[in-house]
């Protein structure tokens, strides 16, 4: 099998395993507990977020630990809705988002908030005249991913947080869950921002939520004490830890890994442009994912042949509706027919040079099938 669906889900690193099941092993007690175990499990927790801060650059008291970017995107969304309903009930957001970010929104424009779309332009970032036109006195919540994970374009996170100052009741949101890894991104500028371990070498189910500590969030999870208020329940010792050291080995590696993955991007552009795919991604997106289209064809079959023959890729977000068009591609293209027909190819530094030219092979036997 030649796997190349990183940006949905990335193996943990052997260390980042060791460290869940030593953990777990070793810290007996419920972090909550008042006794030796729990005390012990307590400080588990604390180092936990002590690493975490560290390697993202915040304050352990801005760290909450989740299960991952889907509750965290939500905790932060509906928390900052919540706590800021007084102000107003506008929020602003993109199509370029994660079904948790854009599910969490229509489901808070039924209850009464009122939701705008920002504009993308032709190179897949957010068009910031459209932020400056929309920003009203009443807009509470400006929600963009720092990558997107379907076309891997660099959002302009530091420009619109500039723009969003003007606004002091407004807060920005950042699902940062393409960008861990990948390239550098400052956690300051947001006011909230979002992560899961599995995408950059941490396990399934390990998640974090920054949180600045001057935001007023209510709550998603009511009830028991814990660790935080913004999340009741027994603390995972083990996931919190694994989770820090995932983070460490990330920034550790970054460099090199964005370097190798970047060599594999230029050979797979290359090639695919000479065999006359479409290519969606922009110029400048994370190395890591490559969108693209081969005219004709409709991206859920050629996802589908490609499978037939041991190569895994995805149409759109692992967490999307099924046959339906790419909002991404759609919003940089503006054509129905190409954001039915992308597809995504996502690397790591675990892709091999050898993986990518069988890859290129199996394209070919594919593109012959089909046009049968």
């Amino acid at each position: 099998m030649i796997y190349l669906d990183y940006t949905a889900n990335m193996p943990p690193e052997e260390a980042v395993l060791e460290r869940f099941c030593e953990v777990e092993r070793r810290c007996l007690g419920n972090p909550n507990a008042r006794h030796a175990a729990g005390y012990a499990a307590q400080k588990e927790m604390a180092d936990a977020a002590t690493r975490a801060a560290a390697a993202l650059r915040v304050l352990p008291e801005e760290v909450i630990f989740t299960s991952g970017a889907s509750e965290s995107n939500n905790t932060a969304i509906q928390g900052i809705a919540y706590a800021s309903r007084h102000f107003g009930r506008h929020m602003l957001t993109t199509p370029l988002e994660h079904a948790s970010v854009s599910g969490c929104l229509t489901a808070l424009q039924e209850r009464g908030w009122q939701i705008d779309m920002l504009e993308i332009a032709p190179d897949g970032r957010v068009d910031l005249d459209s932020l400056r036109d929309l920003l009203r006195s009443d807009t509470v919540l400006v929600t963009l991913c720092a990558v997107d994970s379907e076309l891997g374009a660099i959002q302009p996170v530091a420009e619109a947080a500039r723009i969003i100052r003007a606004y002091p009741h407004c807060r920005l949101h950042v699902d940062a869950t393409q960008a861990v890894g990948k390239v550098a991104f400052d956690f300051s500028l947001a006011d909230t921002v979002s992560l899961s371990g599995h995408k950059f070498g941490g396990l399934n189910g390990s998640g974090l939520l920054y949180k600045k500590s001057q935001v007023e969030m209510e709550p998603l999870i009511h009830g028991g004490v814990s660790t935080t208020l913004y999340r009741s329940g027994t603390p995972a010792a083990g996931l919190a830890a694994s989770l820090s050291l995932a983070l460490e080995m990330a920034r550790d590696g970054q460099e090199t890994h964005y370097e190798k993955v970047s060599g594999l991007n230029a050979m797979l552009r290359r090639a695919l442009t000479d065999r006359g795919a479409q290519i969606y991604s922009p110029g400048d997106a994370v190395p890591h994912i490559l969108n693209l289209g081969m005219p004709g064809i409709k991206g859920r079959d050629f996802r589908d042949a490609l499978d037939r023959h041991g190569v895994c890729v995805s149409v759109k977000s692992a967490c999307s509706v099924e046959n339906t068009p790419s909002r991404a591609v759609y919003a940089v293209t503006h054509n129905r027919r190409q954001a039915l027909e992308s597809w995504r190819v996502s690397l790591s530094h675990h892709t091999t040079a050898d993986e990518i030219k069988e890859f290129l092979r199996v394209f070919d036997a594919v593109c012959k099938e089909i046009m049968l």
